[in-house]
């Protein structure tokens, strides 16, 4: 495995390609790299929220203790939602560092999704109690971000990665269920404000709310639903010739 070198970018890596059943927790490869080379705070990153229609884009970010491992931690969407929230609890309160940070809504439509998770990123990170030495982050490389290692498959390659999914995830249900309280039209106790169709429907019949974004297809209706008249010009029944004299 690579080394990052400094002041610049490590192209993605892409994850270890799955056996037939996928490890019930996400490996510590990375992160003990990053310690073996001296390196104490190792902060894994991701994101909730970048697909939805409703809602803020939410990231956690979290330095693991060297060593430590949360069992069954590995990508948020492979875990059930109880399980989701006792290891959150426990990243809270066991790791050496978290933080989870928000983009609004009204910043996704500002600046664009991607723009925005960005913002998210940078303030999860300048939160975080102990400065990062190293942040590994899921997906692509994001150049706005600075120094990083990317890794593609990253909340089921790196453990840090892993405990960030699970934050962010149970964060922005929590908060998609208070909202459901106060717009209790379109599901999003149950949607979390993704594009179901019971939600598109619901949008459609009532309206968007303050939370949804706008920019987004589907979002505001922009089909004209008419039916046009037939053209009359030619109809004597409908148009009889008028009296010239009239």
């Amino acid at each position: 495995m690579a080394r990052q070198d400094a002041g610049r970018l490590t192209p993605a890596t892409p994850a270890p390609e799955a056996s037939p059943k996928a490890p019930a927790t996400a490996p510590l490869d990375y992160e003990e790299e990053g310690w073996a080379s001296g390196l104490r705070v190792v902060v894994g990153i991701d994101e909730a929220g970048l697909g939805p229609v409703a809602g803020p884009v939410m990231v956690g970010a979290v330095a693991l203790h060297p060593g430590q491992r949360f069992e069954g931690c590995t990508d948020s969407k492979q875990v059930s939602p109880s399980r989701r929230e006792e290891l959150a609890r426990r990243i809270r309160s066991e790791s050496l560092a978290w933080r989870v940070a928000a983009a609004s809504t009204r910043e996704i439509e500002r600046l664009n999704v991607r723009a925005a998770t960005i913002v998210a990123m940078r303030r999860a990170l300048d939160r975080l109690a102990v400065p990062a030495e190293l942040v590994l982050v899921d997906g692509n490389p994001v150049p706005e971000l600075g120094e990083h290692r990317s890794i593609v498959g990253g909340d089921r390659a790196s453990h840090s990665i892993a405990c960030a999914s699970i934050l962010a995830k149970v964060t922005r249900d929590r908060l998609m269920r208070r909202l459901d309280a106060r717009y209790p039209l379109y599901g999003w106790a149950s949607n979390k404000g993704y594009r179901t169709r019971e939600h598109m429907e619901a949008i459609r019949r009532h309206g968007p709310t303050p939370h949804h974004r706008i920019t987004f297809q589907g979002v505001l209706q922009t089909e004209l639903e008419f039916s046009p008249e037939p053209d009359r010009t030619a109809d004597p029944r409908r148009d009889p010739p008028r009296d010239p004299e009239a």
